[in-house]
């Protein structure tokens, strides 16, 4: 139409005509082709309009693109600025949630974060309301459509409630680059055609439900430098072909269900990220990249001892060692690395003596040997009492201090194992059970058969009880215990002898340790009972809780009960010394009352922390994540680590008390089966099901409320129901949350460290039970918040020391 109008008007348009005229006579004189102007201009015109016409179809095109993926997607809130939009999506301004960039009128990023996280630990395949997107959604459609963007570079789908498995035509997206499509509801295998993107340098799978192996022709990707795929169900070993991808600089497999050996990784001279943590790796430590500033293998069966090499890594920052069955004596080295500074190589089996002229690295601010082996006097280096950073040393045998301390004796014995490793232990007491239960099976089989055969006939049939094994069994758990298969082998492998021996005490004893009972012994109140400090002859230091009782209660039932619960043992649940029944004989019925006696926990309870201001008191941010991570792993024990679990365990910040070393200890814990909950079993005739009549949201919804209260502080304790309607929408915005938040936490922490925790203080509180985190899912997501606080604070501790040095020259 602009040529016809430009012919058309020859009077209006001649001038113009004339100065294009001379111009292209200029530009083409040297063409021997004879062409007229007109021709000349004409041939320009019609290509401009060609040009023209075909850039406004390309961003028409990949307009109509967008505005179908909103569709697929179910229409999210995060994409309504592309309604009735006519603008330019390129230039469209966008909150952060999504993000559009283009390149040559063609998109080439597209970011879009969704509000469907995954809150759900199980995944069957099938849509799951206000989780998922609805079951009419085709991820099969939604990759054709997104396949359409040829020139995309970087994509990033998190949390949109996307669930299927992945197609493999996703492989069309051949430019790609980075790929993220986290915290989805993906399932099934990674399809290989993936293979074919070879430009990919960023792939991240983060909390999907992928539940193959890991494919082995990632080293196809040749430029790949990210690899994460942690929370997932990825099963198998890692792949061989992962050493040959020389460009890695971040491995992520963490939280898995990986088993074998661990490769020799040492061929990954870039790789600064190794995180393994939460899979079921049980080999000895492979040799490591000389470049590595991050390790965490934590909670894994990685066994022998710790290699020489990984003291050379000069890189080194964090180190992650804890929960697995290394042996021996750590290597010295480990300390003084030039740049360590969170050391963790708790809950293994390491032994010996540390050495008195041990050196630690300038920057070391965390150390943690708890639950070892260890014996002899702590290096000077290592002082707890020092003010340069923070050493755990409980569980051990060390001569320093015998109040957390095992005797010498435990740490030696542990060479008349016969070198069993704690696997083979746990691998040999499951053979041990299996055989007893097919002996079982096979001897209940042939009786049927033999009662059979000889159905005419009376036979008197003795029966015999399957033989007991003794006290001094293997994982040191009691032969009743062992032979009823009633506790798992986690509760030794969390520290089940790291408190004394139970014991039953007298009335008089107790007297005894409290001046009967004096005034000045009093320590509190609560619903349970009466609180006392005690002392006992030994010199022990206790605190014993009185509760009442009704006199229908059992003693054999009550026995019952107590016997469970004096098994609980954790490094952080006050531990459970013995009990004393109050009244009548021990044989009868006539309980009149029952004391419990408690380890003595000194330091006060966390509410009263999170109350006081004081400089020398005040919790920071790092501080009250460290202590909801020791209370988060105790109630996870409880829930899994038990057998039957043990839920509505009362938590409060009341109920969390801190020991000399600002560790956090549950109390409280497990009195439902002994109060409330043995009444109503015993109402029903049923004892044996007390403990599974109470619901695990229960605890994750109370500890909702304790996370709530680190947040905010004590305003939010006693208002419960008022205060989460009232003040939760201030969360909102970050302005709003200024105005509640405890300014302690406001100036201690990251923002992405806190954004975690109150997203996660928002789900367990939900009103739903069913849409709440497990526990696993609580302890990962505080552990994640910790990890990411500990990285921010140790920028600004490099930017303040870069600094400092920059002033003293």
């Amino acid at each position: 139409m602009g040529l016809c109008l430009f012919l058309s008007s020859p009077l209006k348009l001649q001038p113009l005509y004339g100065f294009v005229c001379k111009l292209l006579k200029l530009m083409f004189s040297s063409w021997d082709l004879q062409m007229s102007c007109s021709n000349v201009v004409v041939m320009v015109v019609l290509s401009w309009i060609f040009f023209a016409s075909s850039t406004h179809q390309l961003r028409s095109y990949e307009t109509q693109i967008l505005l179908q993926l909103r569709k697929h997607l179910e229409y999210p809130m995060r994409l309504a600025d592309l309604e009735n939009y006519n603008g330019d999506f390129c230039n469209l301004s966008s909150p952060p949630q999504i993000s559009i960039k283009c390149e040559n009128n063609s998109i080439i990023e597209l970011r879009i974060m969704g509000d469907k996280p995954v809150n759900v630990s199980e995944f069957i395949g099938f849509a799951i309301p206000n989780q998922t997107l609805s079951g009419g959604f085709s991820i099969d459609s939604f990759v054709t459509t997104l396949t359409r963007l040829t020139s995309l570079r970087v994509l990033s789908l998190v949390s949109l409630g996307i669930w299927g498995t992945l197609p493999d035509k996703i492989h069309r997206l051949y430019s790609l680059e980075a790929l993220d499509m986290s915290s989805s509801f993906i399932f099934g295998s990674i399809p290989s055609e993936m293979s074919r993107l070879v430009k990919l340098q960023t792939f991240k799978l983060d909390g999907n439900f992928f539940n193959d192996t890991i494919p082995e022709w990632l080293n196809s990707l040749t430029n790949l430098t990210v690899l994460s795929l942690k929370n997932n169900r990825f099963k198998g070993q890692i792949p061989s072909t992962v050493p040959r991808i020389t460009t890695l600089t971040e491995v992520v497999l963490s939280h898995n269900l990986l088993s074998g050996k661990l490769p020799d990784l040492s061929s990954l001279s870039n790789l600064r990220l190794l995180d393994l943590r939460e899979n079921h790796l049980d080999s000895q430590l492979s040799p490591l990249p000389k470049g590595l500033t991050n390790i965490f293998l934590s909670n894994n069966s990685f066994s022998g001892s710790i290699p020489d090499q990984l003291g050379k890594l000069n890189e080194l920052q964090r180190l992650d060692l804890s929960n697995n069955h290394l042996s021996g004596m750590p290597p010295t080295e480990l300390f003084s690395m030039p740049n360590i500074n969170y050391l963790n190589l708790s809950s293994n089996m390491l032994s010996g003596s540390l050495p008195q002229h041990l050196k630690c690295g300038d920057a070391l601010s965390l150390v943690d040997i708890s639950d070892n082996r260890l014996i002899g006097a702590l290096p000077t280096c290592l002082d707890i009492d020092s003010d340069k950073r923070v050493v755990k040393t409980s569980g051990n045998c060390l001569s320093f201090d015998t109040g957390s301390q095992h005797p010498e004796s435990y740490c030696k014995d542990t060479g008349k194992d016969k070198g069993l490793s704690s696997g083979k232990k746990i691998a040999l007491f499951a053979a041990v059970i299996g055989g007893i239960v097919a002996i079982v099976v096979l001897s209940v089989s042939g009786l049927l058969f033999f009662c059979k055969r000889h159905k005419t006939e009376r036979t008197v049939v003795q029966h015999f009880t399957p033989k007991i094994l003794q006290d001094d069994a293997p994982l040191g758990i009691s032969a009743e215990l062992l032979a009823n298969a009633r506790i798992i082998s986690k509760a030794v492998k969390l520290g089940t002898q790291s408190a004394p021996a139970y014991r039953v005490f007298s009335i008089e004893e107790l007297g005894e340790a409290t001046d009967n009972f004096d005034p000045l012994a009093y320590l509190g109140e609560s619903p349970l009972g009466k609180v006392y400090k005690g002392r006992l002859a030994n010199g022990t230091n206790v605190a014993i809780r009185s509760l009442a009782l009704c006199r229908k209660y059992s003693i054999q039932n009550l026995k019952q009960h107590l016997d469970l619960l004096s098994k609980l043992r954790h490094p952080h649940l006050v531990g459970l010394i013995g009990h004393c029944i109050d009244g009548g004989r021990q044989d009868d019925s006539s309980v009149h009352g029952l004391l419990l006696v408690y380890e003595f926990v000194p330091n006060g309870n966390f509410c009263a922390y999170l109350s006081d201001t004081s400089p020398e008191k005040a919790l920071k941010w790092s501080d009250r994540l460290g202590l909801l991570i020791g209370v988060s792993k105790a109630v996870h024990f409880l829930h899994t680590g038990v057998i039957p679990p043990c839920y509505n365990n009362r938590l409060k910040t009341n109920n969390i008390l801190l020991d000399e070393h600002r560790i956090a200890k549950l109390s409280d814990y497990g009195i439902s089966i002994i109060t409330d909950e043995t009444e109503k079993a015993e109402a029903k005739g049923d004892v044996s099901k007390s403990w599974r009549s109470t619901k695990l949201e229960d605890d994750v919804y109370n500890f909702g409320f304790i996370l709530l209260e680190s947040i905010v502080g004590p305003i939010a304790s006693g208002k419960r129901e008022a205060f989460l309607l009232n003040e939760m929408t201030s969360f909102g915005s970050q302005d709003d949350m200024r105005k509640i938040v405890d300014p302690i936490v406001l100036s201690t922490s990251s923002q992405e460290s806190l954004s975690i925790v109150v997203s996660l203080t928002n789900k367990c509180i939900l009103s739903e039970s069913s849409s709440r985190p497990s526990f696993e899912d609580v302890l990962w997501n505080l552990q994640y918040a910790a990890q990411v606080q500990a990285t921010v604070d140790l920028d600004q501790k490099s930017d303040t020391t870069s600094q400092s040095e920059l002033q003293l020259r």
